[in-house]
Formats: structure tokens, sequence, C-alpha cells
């Protein structure tokens, strides 16, 4: 062999590929590559790894009407970066056009690298029909959604996500732009309440009447609040309705962190009119975890949960009814809502809420949060691009 052979690179040593995930090694690497990112950013919360293991399960019911493809982007062996592509056939057309999604979007600084995924995405989602790729969702966008591009400076709430500075940049060098910002609020529970809403709210009041969930109706009561969620946010940008086993799951999932006193079910007139469901932040009880319950990390988060340790909470869930939303009623049910459970939450020692996340096109309850004293803290970004054949 002449030294020139001898200095030539090994193409196989050296290839940038990206290879969906097909194995169990693929699988590890996949959820392992993460930290990799975020090694010095204090502020990144490790997601639990069952709970990103069993989001891919089979089981999930989510997979009943959709379908994904993870992939990892590999130099010289090494995994440099992940991304996921997603079509759910419960998303509607818009205009015309067939949308599908990429999520679970993670690299180093490299533009390249950003390319290669969102173009393997991309391919992935246009051989199935897709005319235009829209994201992150992880998976959907009834799960965390959304960039990260305001708001670094603070952890991420449970259910939320986090990223670092260059991401945007590198998304839109791909060629995607901005399709929707998604907002999120810091409130104190123990807000001053507006009299302008004290007054409404007493003008109306008794046609309105606020409960808890009712824990012995469990079921049932998830039930009911599936129904009020999809008809509340039905005409909402990118709206997909959540099924029966989905949120039935959710419930499940939820039932060890749901309290009673962080819920509210509003009532017009004996009619199921609004929800609004609290949690605390989880993310504030596992960030030490780093991602693991074994060995002992299902001890301290049972603990943690018991004892009340969170300081921090988040509502991820709040709809009022189509037929209410519009006028001073539908204000007064969010605001009585909001005003129930507050006192609920600093009982227990919660200092800040997180109101999330919430169009930024939704000037009715972004006005009402604003006027309650909430400060807009953290801003989400979702992007798109079209696809060509």
């Amino acid at each position: 062999m002449s030294l020139s052979e001898q200095q030539k690179p090994d193409p196989i040593a050296t290839a940038v590929r990206v290879d969906p995930l097909s194995s169990r090694a693929d699988w590890k690497a996949f959820f392992d590559f993460a930290p990799q990112v975020y090694a010095s950013d204090p502020c990144w919360v490790e997601p639990l790894r069952f709970e990103r293991r069993r989001q891919w399960s089979a089981r999930n019911p989510w997979f009943e009407h959709a379908e994904a493809q993870g992939f990892v982007l590999r130099r010289r062996g090494q995994v440099i970066g992940t991304i996921s592509a997603q079509v759910d056939q419960l998303q509607a057309p818009e205009n015309g056009r067939k949308i599908g999604y990429f999520g679970q979007l993670e690299s180093l600084d490299d533009a390249s690298n950003f390319r290669q995924l969102l173009d393997a995405a991309g391919n992935w989602l246009a051989a199935r029909g897709c005319q235009v790729m829209r994201g992150p969702y992880d998976l959907s966008i009834n799960q965390s959604c959304g960039l990260l591009v305001e708001g670094r400076d603070r952890p991420p709430m449970v259910m939320m996500g986090h990223a670092p500075a260059w991401y945007a940049d590198h998304i839109e060098g791909a060629g995607l732009a901005p399709a929707m910002d998604l907002l999120a609020y810091l409130l104190p529970p123990d807000f001053d309440p507006p009299p302008a809403m004290q007054r409404l709210l007493t003008r109306v009041g008794d046609r309105i009447a606020f409960r808890t969930m009712d824990f012995s109706r469990y079921d049932e009561e998830i039930d009911l609040l599936r129904i009020l969620f999809n008809d509340a946010w039905s005409e909402n940008w990118g709206f997909v309705p959540l099924t029966e086993n989905e949120f039935r799951a959710s419930g499940r999932e939820l039932r060890q962190v749901i309290r009673p006193g962080y819920t509210c079910i509003a009532e017009v007139e004996g009619e199921a009119a609004g929800f609004l469901v609290a949690l605390p932040n989880i993310n504030e009880l596992i960030k030490d975890l780093r991602g693991r319950l074994l060995p002992l990390g299902w001890a301290r988060l049972l603990w943690r949960l018991k004892t009340r340790a969170a300081t921090t909470a988040r509502v991820p869930l709040m709809g009022v009814r189509r037929k209410f939303q519009r006028g001073p009623l539908g204000a007064a049910i969010s605001f009585g809502m909001i005003d129930r459970v507050r006192h609920a939450l600093k009982a227990d020692g919660i200092q800040t809420v997180e109101l999330s996340w919430i169009l930024e096109t939704n000037r009715g309850m972004n006005n009402l949060i604003e006027a309650m004293g909430g400060q807009l803290y953290k801003r989400y970004r979702m992007y798109q691009r079209e696809l060509t054949d």
C-alpha cells in the first residue's frame, strides 16, 4: 500500500449519515444523547427515561391513529444528533395540505447537523404524502411542543421543553419559518384579583357553580374533561382531538400527581362549561435524578410528592366550552376557575404558577392573565416548511 493510500481517510469511518432507529442499541443511543447537548446548561431538567420509553411504546394509544420514526445522526459511528418524524391521521389538512410533524430534535452546535436531520424527517414525511412539515412536537401537539426561544434563564416546568440558544438559528437556516408562538406566563397564587373581574363574577356568578373533581368517580370525571377539552380547543390553531383511550391513559398516569384542590369544573346552570387542572411542578422534584428512577429515584419522588416539596406548579389543562367562550360569561368562568384553584395552591406552599401554553393569537386569555398580574416569561415557537416530492 502506498503512502498516499495510507493517508486517505476511511470513507466508512468518516461518514456522516442519518440512520432510522431499528435496534435496541439505536434506541439506547437515541435516549442517551440529550445529556451531551445540555451538559453545561444548569436549567435543563432531564425527562424521566422510563416516560420517554413508554411514549414510544406500541401500547401508547396515540399510535392507534399515528405513526412515527426516530433517527440518529452519526459521525464516525458516534451519535451527534437525533430527530423524530410523525404523521397523525387525526390532524386535519390545512388548505388541502397534509401536515406532518418533526420533534425530539437534539444536536450540538452545527448547522449541517440540523439540515441533515430535518431533511431526513422531511423525506420520511413526504414519502407518506405530507406537503408540510411542522414542529417541534413531542410527539403531538397535546404533549410538549414548541421550541423555547425566550426564557432560557429558568428551568422548564413539567411537560414543557428547553433548548439551547443556537437551535432557532439552525432550524431557520434549514429552511423552516416561524408558524406560531406559544406563550407561558408566571402568576403568584396570592395575586390581588382585578376589581373588574370581581365585579363581573358578582354580576353573573349566580349562573355559575364551581366544584373540584370528584375522585370517587375518577374515570367519569376524566371522560368529562376530555369532552370539555375537545370542545374548548376545537377551533384552536393546530388542534388535534384527544381520543378516549389517550385521555384515560393520561389520567391514569397523572392520578398520583393530581390533587382534588388543584382542579376545578365550572357549571353554568347545571351544564359543565369549563375545567382547569394544575399540577405540582414535577421537574422541580426530579432535577437531581438525572432521568432515572432506579434504584432510589422512585422513593425520593414519592416522598417529595407526599411532603408537598414543590414550590412551583403549572396549569397545563384549561378550557371553556365554545358556546360560553365569548363575552362576559366566558371571562367570568376563566377567572372564577383560576380564583378557586389558587387558594389550594397557596395553602400547599406553591409560590409561583405557570399558565401555559397559550397561543399568541388568544388575546382574550392573554389579556385576562396580564390583568391578574401574570408575567410573560417564556416563548415557544412552532416552525414549518413546505415539502417537495
